[in-house]
């Protein structure tokens, strides 16, 4: 992989260039529906250059992150009487799923209740923190409140990571929450009461997933579905929801690497969206769930995949505009958005994600980077 060095760069700089001012990073600076910025992308994203060495960039997106839940205050404590009061809350009236780079809703209708950003941020922030020490006192308010919303609401239908399914209980959004959870537990800023309320709702998701999520021994994409999905590798790396030897990880990954990875990875196996081509940045997690149980040789293989789907500009896309599962859909949706986005500042993030873990490193200096920002 000669040109794994420059590429990491490259991505770093990349995502150092597109992260506004506020400290959002939107999501692709040339597909005009993720000029936005989501938790969720946000937070692998800010886990990335965290471990790649640009720790103030990660510090500059929490920081983003507390004031857009922090202004939320008053809408979070109402969403929450709501509901102990037995009032039925519709989809459209919870928190947001995407934001503009200045922490404000977007005006077009979107997917937008989604859980698993609120429980990545969490984790994110707290694995930073104890990688570099960082103060937690100043998302001590936000780290509180996001605890009290994925309490009060985890057993919510809501959209999936793809912004779809919006009636069903996602296995990789659950997953996404119990790792927040669990990271807010360890930070030891929570009230006992607020623990005590945390740890509860933990074990509730991890028999609910055991119960309802598993199927034929390895997960599956909602509960009580027999289905797949690739999301479901982030259950097995990072969020760690079963031990590495579990025969659950075993047979998940094995059910992953069958059905949806020939060479890089694809969604699932219904996909039409740009007519379902394989992800990026999903390599980047199987590649991580696959050297969680110690296979290197397969993680670098899905390595060098990512490393290859690169531009001349060094622009890693979202998805791959061949070998598509459903072509005839493909299309529609360059009529609707353009083409397919690229770059996608998630899939550079899983770039340098899955090399750091394998030992490869950016070399890319701080003056590089903060030329980027310039």
């Amino acid at each position: 992989m000669d040109d794994l060095p420059a590429l990491l760069a490259r991505s770093l700089a990349l995502i150092g260039e597109h992260q506004a001012p506020t400290g959002a990073y939107l999501a692709s600076p040339t597909f005009s529906p993720y000029r936005y910025s989501w938790l969720r992308d946000g937070a692998f994203i800010a886990d990335a250059v965290s471990r790649a060495g640009d720790p103030g960039s990660a510090d500059r997106f929490f920081g983003w992150c507390a004031r857009v839940i922090t202004a939320r205050r008053p809408r979070i404590e109402a969403l929450l009487a709501r509901a102990r009061a037995g009032e039925a809350i519709a989809i459209d009236e919870h928190l947001h799923a995407r934001f503009t780079a200045d922490g404000q809703e977007a005006d077009e209708p979107w997917w937008t209740f989604q859980l698993d950003g609120y429980g990545t941020w969490l984790w994110a922030l707290e694995a930073h923190h104890r990688r570099h020490g960082s103060d937690l006192a100043p998302y001590q308010d936000a780290l509180v409140l996001t605890v009290h919303y994925l309490v009060g609401f985890w057993d919510e239908p809501c959209y999936d990571w793809w912004e779809e399914h919006a009636t069903q209980r996602h296995t990789s959004t659950l997953a996404a929450v119990i790792a927040g959870l669990e990271a807010a537990v360890r930070t030891r800023v929570l009230a006992d009461a607020d623990e005590r309320l945390a740890v509860g709702a933990i074990t509730a998701i991890r028999i609910r997933i055991h119960t309802e999520g598993v199927h034929d021994g390895h997960l599956t994409k909602w509960l009580g579905s027999e289905a797949i999905d690739a999301s479901l590798a982030a259950c097995i790396a990072p969020f760690a929801l079963y031990p590495p030897d579990d025969v659950i990880t075993a047979t998940t990954l094995a059910v992953l690497d069958r059905q949806l990875a020939p060479a890089g990875v694809y969604r699932y196996l219904d996909d039409v969206y740009y007519g379902g081509g394989q992800w990026v940045l999903l390599a980047g997690f199987l590649g991580w769930a696959h050297l969680a149980v110690g296979d290197t040789a397969r993680a670098e293989t899905l390595l060098a995949w990512m490393v290859d789907q690169a531009d001349a500009d060094g622009h890693l896309p979202e998805q791959l505009a061949h070998d598509l599962l459903h072509p005839e859909h493909e299309q529609r949706w360059i009529e609707r958005w353009g083409p397919s986005a690229s770059p996608l500042l998630w899939s550079h993030a899983m770039l340098l994600t899955l090399a750091h873990e394998l030992g490869h490193t950016p070399t890319a200096t701080a003056a590089d980077r903060d030329e980027a920002r310039t």
